[in-house]
């Protein structure tokens, strides 16, 4: 059985977090569908309230600490991500943006994501579209058509439900398109240095 890797970034602030909820519940959305396709899922989840102080280290030195870099490379060496933030004056967090703004350049590229946000109420809905997806769109990342916005009153509600495994399927299908046309690796069959010599 093939194997993929999700990453499941979460920014919720506080414990327990409705966003880090959500988060939970789009892994497990994907994660089934990936079963369905007989793909293996193994999620690696990335709490950013966890890194605040390591991120602002980041941007101040240009430098991970080795607290963060295993969390950079969770989410650069995923085969699919899931991004969950909570909604700050109709946009993402500032604890959300300023991990993504320390992930190298172009190692989101072509990778595919879900984007998820939490919100107190449903006219937050539009932050997904004018917010998340400009952002991943700039790290050149492959969102899938489904956001999900949870507000409040969304929660036991059977649309967010359907929501949220409509969204896992989505990235399922491009993490496991992703996973059977990966590209064979260059370095796999290199003619040793010696042997060019002759």
């Amino acid at each position: 059985m093939r194997t993929a890797t999700i990453a499941v970034v979460s920014a919720g602030l506080s414990v327990p977090s409705s966003t880090r909820l959500l988060a939970d519940r789009l892994a497990a959305a994907t994660a089934t569908a990936l079963r369905g396709q007989g793909t293996e899922p193994q999620l690696e989840v990335v709490e950013l309230r966890e890194h605040a102080r390591d991120l602002a280290d980041h941007l101040v030195t240009g430098f991970p600490n080795a607290d963060l870099r295993p969390a950079l490379d969770a989410v650069t060496g995923a085969d699919g991500l899931i991004a969950v933030t909570p909604i700050f004056a109709a946009s993402y967090s500032g604890l959300f943006k300023m991990f993504f703004d320390v992930v190298d350049e172009g190692a989101l590229g072509g990778k595919p994501v879900l984007l998820g946000a939490t919100a107190g109420t449903a006219r937050h809905s539009l932050a997904l579209d004018h917010a998340l997806r400009p952002l991943f769109a700039h790290l050149r990342a492959i969102a899938v058509p489904t956001g999900v916005l949870a507000a409040a009153d969304d929660w036991g509600e059977r649309g967010l439900a359907d929501r949220i495994a409509r969204a896992g399927r989505e990235l399922a299908d491009l993490v496991a398109g992703r996973a059977a046309t990966a590209p064979a690796d260059p370095f796999a069959d290199v003619v040793p240095f010696e042997a060019m010599l002759r």
